[in-house]
């Protein structure tokens, strides 16, 4: 696989090509800086408004300041420990950690960019929403996502054509270490983004809400300001950083398949498919204009469906435009048969048609996210019966809530799980007896995806931005009734839209993976082939060598078993701690809540002020304390199994947590979404309204869902991807302690046993935080409040 044959050097149409990606990529950045500008040039309301939101915005660039440079830890760590592996190259090993730290430094300024905007904006959609209407608030929010949108396709792209100039036919395994940056960043921004604005809201929904029977954004809350921070932290930093990581990642995978596939078009071709998305999606941005007899979600929906349709029809004309019809015209291809064909070579058949292979690859991707956001609108909308039911059952209380929102995740995570799965195996047969080709159009599916994304970025920020809005105009008490209802209806739109960017960032996780997982699968192949020596036919390989490459998912061997489990279990692992982590600083934040309203005179009658501040400290300073242990976790739990069982159990660990992680996201998103919008469905009346018993059932039901949605669920989309970019890191140093020559088992086994002890350090000093409510039976002074309860234990 790694042979002459497949060396790329890239030169006249196919480097014109390249550079014209980049100016796309430009041209992209460019269009965020038209957005930007149109956004800050709307009217910025009443002073009350402005207030409000630079507390809002204070708070924000406060918490990521801490978190960045928290973060630079690990990033500093990372970035050293690359050197450390093996690389084919002292300047590949140099580029990858270098693009590394310009991975992770674009999907912080992406992460930075969309919480930036958002808290400027917030107040535009709010303002306008009472001086201009539905429409001129509806856009300025959209275009604020726009931006973001646009900067992620335009990082994205930039990073990738640049690594391919440059490094050419090295390009895959420099971008290795551009994804591996994107994807930790987003990991941790979406992990410690989502603790902080899911403890606020859990801690101002039970003491406001449910306690004191106050509006959700009530000014007298003394957690309001941190839950406005929060959606900008989590929604919009945590959430943009995560979709552009999911956009690098996916191009990294392309990129290191198509090079063995289709040779220097197999490098070019997946820039080529996003860049056309680039175009497609700023056509999608402008065509998000409002029909008066429409309902928001209408527009934005059609804005997406059209976007996505002229970039499946232009992405085929290309695909028939650039690469042949014959996989013998291909330039510098290689075998294409992959493992599968060395070993089996009657089954190694290299006869396919690159260009419409391509064509459907890209609809498939296209089509998926068409599919996925009409499934996950179903199960998430108020228009719809599973939020409808769900809404019902709150006449029987929160029990009922709570089991119905489980059972609408778990039904939706089944047919979302089929759908992925039915365009993964579409893909992959469209190679036909090459493996690699086959993973190749799997990869491509995911590019398709991906011409979808600047919309689906514009579409996720819409959701915070406009939830933001109607905070501000309650705690302003500067918007009239005609304006509430305005903010109202699009808050409710950006819960749908927020709900479908989670199910399409999903399938994009899967899609990434699954091509990382055939990436993985090669570096094993040409780790083991090294070996022998690259000349060596792979038919004098060992049987315990075979077994490391065809035994990867051969669940008959118990160490392949026990690989499987341990992959499942840690996605299982990775939920439980981010759900915990919540409910501790959730915790807090309700004995602050609960504080404040007992000892400062007259917040109730409002004459007494809140202290906003400590409540953004304690979600501060909890969401950033808890970053650590699922950190630990992605990046150690591979290493254990990889050094401690073997390349193949690595490969079963893999594909345990691509399966679980799948299944688990989408019923964590879908079931939350649901519970969300069950709730939006009874403060519009339905079923007693806002104070009913009703409402307070429903209030229950979605503080159990905003972990799920917004914390557990979308983090598990780059811890799938962490995981695989680690366990691809590592593939050839696992292969050479293991079947080497100079292979060390006892070194081997060691840096397993010290991953797992520091994973499960990590673990128990985690579980020994925690916040109990209840009496205590053996009190202690400094543990509790005036009323008997446990203020903290730490």
């Amino acid at each position: 696989m790694r042979s002459a044959e497949t060396a790329v050097d890239l030169s006249g149409g196919n480097l014109t090509l390249v550079i014209i990606v980049a100016v796309i990529a430009l041209v992209a950045l460019a269009m965020a800086v038209v957005f930007r500008k149109q956004v800050l040039a709307a009217g910025e309301g009443t002073t009350n408004m402005q207030n409000i939101g630079q507390a809002v915005q204070e708070g924000a660039s406060a918490y990521l300041a801490r978190q960045f440079r928290t973060l630079a830890v690990f990033a500093v760590i990372a970035f050293a420990l690359l050197f450390v592996l093996p690389a084919e190259s002292g300047s590949i090993r140099i580029g990858r950690s270098i693009f590394f730290a310009v991975g992770a430094g674009f999907s912080a300024a992406i992460g930075y960019l969309g919480m930036s905007l958002a808290v400027r904006a917030n107040v535009r959609v709010a303002a306008a929403a009472q001086t201009e209407g539905r429409d001129p608030a509806m856009r300025i929010a959209f275009r604020t996502g726009g931006v973001v949108g646009m900067a992620t396709v335009g990082l994205g792209l930039l990073g990738a054509a640049t690594v391919v100039l440059i490094y050419k036919g090295d390009a895959p395994a420099v971008l290795e270490g551009f994804g591996f940056g994107a994807a930790l960043l987003a990991m941790f921004m979406r992990v410690g983004g989502g603790i902080f604005t899911k403890a606020a809201d859990v801690g101002a929904d039970l003491v406001g809400k449910v306690e004191q029977n106050i509006p959700e954004d009530d000014p007298r809350n003394a957690a309001t300001i941190a839950d406005n921070v929060g959606d900008n932290v989590g929604d919009c930093a945590g959430m943009a950083a995560d979709l552009f990581e999911s956009y690098a990642v996916t191009l990294v995978a392309a990129l290191i398949l198509g090079k063995v596939a289709f040779g220097d078009q197999g490098l070019v071709f997946p820039l080529i498919i996003p860049a056309i998305g680039a175009l497609t999606a700023i056509m999608g941005i402008y065509l998000c204009r409002p029909k008066p007899t429409e309902s928001g979600l209408t527009t934005i929906n059609r804005a997406f469906y059209i976007s996505a349709a002229v970039s499946a029809v232009v992405c085929a004309v290309a695909a028939f435009i650039y690469l042949p019809t014959a996989s013998k015209d291909l330039d510098n291809a290689g075998s294409g048969g992959g493992l599968l064909g060395r070993l089996l070579p009657s089954a190694g058949s290299t006869d396919f048609n690159p260009a419409l292979i391509g064509a459907l690859a890209v609809l498939i991707g296209i089509v998926l996210a068409a599919v996925i956001l009409y499934i996950t609108g179903y199960y998430t909308g108020t228009e719809h019966k599973p939020v409808q039911d769900v809404g019902r059952t709150s006449l029987t209380g929160a029990a009922t809530v709570v089991l119905s929102g489980i059972a609408v995740g778990l039904e939706s995570a089944v047919y979302t799980a089929l759908v992925i799965g039915a365009a993964v195996f579409g893909a992959f047969l469209l190679g036909g007896a090459s493996v690699t080709v086959s993973l190749f159009a799997v990869a491509l599916a995911g590019c398709g995806l991906l011409t979808t994304v600047g919309v689906i970025v514009a579409m996720d920020t819409f959701g915070p931005v406009s939830d933001n809005a109607q905070g501000i105009a309650e705690m302003s008490g500067d918007v009239d009734v005609h304006g509430a209802a305005i903010l109202t209806e699009l808050d409710a739109v950006g819960n749908t839209t927020k709900a479908i960017t989670k199910g399409i960032a999903i399938a994009t996780a899967v899609l990434a993976a699954t091509a990382l997982f055939g990436s993985f699968t090669d570096a094993i192949t040409n780790a083991t082939l090294d070996l022998k020596g690259l000349d060596q036919a792979a038919g004098d390989l060992s049987a315990n060598e075979q077994l490391g490459l065809l035994g990867v998912l051969n669940i008959a061997d118990p160490a392949n078993l026990v690989g499987l489990l341990i992959g499942a279990a840690v996605v299982f692992l990775f939920s439980g701690l981010a759900i915990s982590a919540v409910g501790r600083a959730a915790g807090a934040v309700v004995f602050e809540v609960r504080r404040q309203f007992r000892d400062i005179p007259g917040i109730m009658e409002g004459t007494g002020r809140p202290e906003y501040g400590k409540v953004v400290d304690i979600c501060t300073r909890d969401s950033l304390r808890e970053l650590a242990t699922p950190g630990l976790l992605a990046i150690l739990a591979p290493i254990a199994v990889g050094f401690g069982l073997g390349p193949g159990p690595l490969g079963a660990y893999l594909a345990g947590a691509i399966g679980a992680g799948t299944l688990m996201a989408v019923f964590l998103a879908n079931s939350g979404g649901a519970w969300d919008n069950a709730k939006k469905l009874v403060e519009d009346g339905v079923h007693g309204g806002k104070g009913s018993p009703a409402h307070e059932a429903t209030i229950i039901g979605d503080t159990v869902g905003d972990p799920f949605k917004d914390t557990a669920g979308p983090a598990i989309n780059p811890l799938l991807k962490v995981m695989n970019l680690v366990s691809l890191l590592i593939a050839a140093a696992v292969v050479k302690m293991t079947y080497g020559d100079d292979a060390n088992t006892a070194l081997r086994i060691a840096i397993a046993l010290v991953a797992t002890a520091i994973i499960v350090a990590a673990v128990m000093i985690s579980k020994r935080r925690s916040v109990v409510i209840g009496e205590d039976p053996e009190p202690h002074p400094a543990s509790h409040d005036a009323t008997g309860h446990i203020t903290r234990v730490d």
